[in-house]
């Protein structure tokens, strides 16, 4: 049997450089949770089935990862981190009556039917509010989506809300059945509202209603939408939705987030569970949101507790391909590398101890006497290294710092 020893379809290695940048892009955005209150916490990368059982929202059954434990159990892959924190928030913390604000980073794994260059494996980082249904904590979580972006470089993104509200109006309005709301949604997503025309017309939908979905392309934009959205429908929980967008944004420039936000009235939860507001994070760089979150009032339910959430995750693959794309630099840590030969080695450990007590990484490589430094500069630049010393016979440290070019020579007491 052939051994495979490369990854799967959909999955990938990352190290070096980029396995660097992505861990400190990730730090940059949990200290920014941090600063909001947000406390750590784990979930298992697989659960039972049931926590991702088709009722719950997530993500369709057939795109689950699924395997057996040793008693018959169904498990799962998770595809998406949000029902893991609220089934362990609903155990965890059954008793509490205070606001519970948790964060995480983790892989989520979705065995999507066709690749189409998409990966099976991403990696998310988010925050959950749990407790509180109230215009402070969705503008909160807004706000800390604008910060995140900033804090990691962005200056150009736009943080897309909507309310699922709005668009089950007027599928109800409209008296369509589960299989042709489903089709509304997916024309809708993909903005095709000559297919939403023309299946309407097939269903002989009445004239108010038909002109309330044409009003949609019209619905995305700045906080002036939302009055013409008042008047585009007549259903109350669609106004009050609305609404509840408005007192947001009100909160919003209050955290100075004003200039990153827009709203869409078209849009539809990617997750079953959205239950009020719901928004997305893009940028250019990347086909797909960044960010995607939202309010679920009733997934805890399912679990047990009866309590309001809203989060959000950052699509870490997708928000490092952006960067990249921008030329939006993620600084990692400075990386240091000794070249020395035997004659140099009780000087180079010293130096290395040195770097190391001050809390500064150095790498120590030995060499032969014959050996060139330009063969070492292109190993350190190929490795990412910032600055590269290099300890001569007759006791000299030469020192180039690879990534502005600068050369001089260094001494034992440099590493400050």
């Amino acid at each position: 049997m052939e051994q495979k020893l490369h990854t799967p379809e959909g999955v990938r290695d990352i190290y070096s450089r980029e396995c660097e940048t992505k861990l400190a892009l990730q730090k940059k955005l949990n200290t920014v949770l941090h600063l909001y209150g947000y406390q750590d916490i784990q979930t298992p990368t697989f659960e039972f089935y049931d926590v991702f059982r088709e009722e719950i929202g997530s993500t369709s059954t057939q795109e689950l990862y699924k395997f057996f434990d040793r008693d018959g159990n169904i498990l799962a892959l998770r595809p998406d981190i949000t029902p893991s924190v609220a089934r362990a928030a609903a155990t965890l913390f059954e008793g509490d009556d205070f606001p519970i604000r948790l964060c995480y980073a983790g892989n989520t794994f979705i065995n999507h039917s066709s690749y189409q260059g998409r990966l099976k494996e991403n990696t998310q980082l988010g925050a959950e509010l749990i407790g509180l249904d109230s215009i402070e904590a969705d503008a909160e979580m807004i706000a800390m989506v604008v910060n995140g972006l900033r804090a990691v470089g962005l200056s150009e993104f736009q943080v897309s809300i909507g309310h699922v509200d709005f668009i089950s109006s007027l599928l109800k309005a409209a008296d369509l059945n589960e299989a042709e709301s489903l089709e509304i949604r997916s024309l809708i997503t993909n903005r095709n509202y000559f297919g939403v025309d023309e299946l309407l017309d097939s269903r002989a939908v009445k004239g108010s209603v038909r002109k309330a979905f044409r009003t949609l392309p019209e619905l995305v934009g700045g906080p002036e939408v939302l009055e013409q959205a008042l008047s585009a429908v007549p259903d109350l929980n669609a106004q009050m939705g609305v609404k509840r967008l408005q007192q947001i944004y009100r909160l919003l420039k209050m955290y100075g987030a004003e200039d990153h936000i827009s709203f869409d009235l078209s849009m539809s939860g990617n997750y079953g569970y959205y239950s009020g507001i719901i928004f997305r994070a893009y940028t250019y760089g990347t086909g797909d949101a960044v960010v995607r979150g939202g309010r679920y009032d009733h997934l805890l339910e399912k679990f047990g507790k009866n309590t309001p959430s809203i989060g959000f995750a950052v699509i870490i693959d997708e928000l490092m391909s952006a960067l990249s794309r921008q030329k939006i630099r993620t600084e990692a840590a400075h990386r240091n590398l000794i070249v020395y030969t035997e004659a140099t080695e009780e000087q180079a450990i010293a130096m290395a101890r040195s770097f190391r007590d001050k809390g500064r990484n150095i790498e120590l490589l030995k060499r032969t006497a014959e050996e060139e430094r330009s063969r070492y500069e292109e190993y350190a630049r190929r490795k990412g290294t910032t600055v590269l010393l290099f300890l001569t016979d007759n006791g000299k440290i030469e020192m180039k710092n690879l990534r502005t070019g600068e050369e001089r020579l260094a001494d034992l007491n440099m590493t400050d």
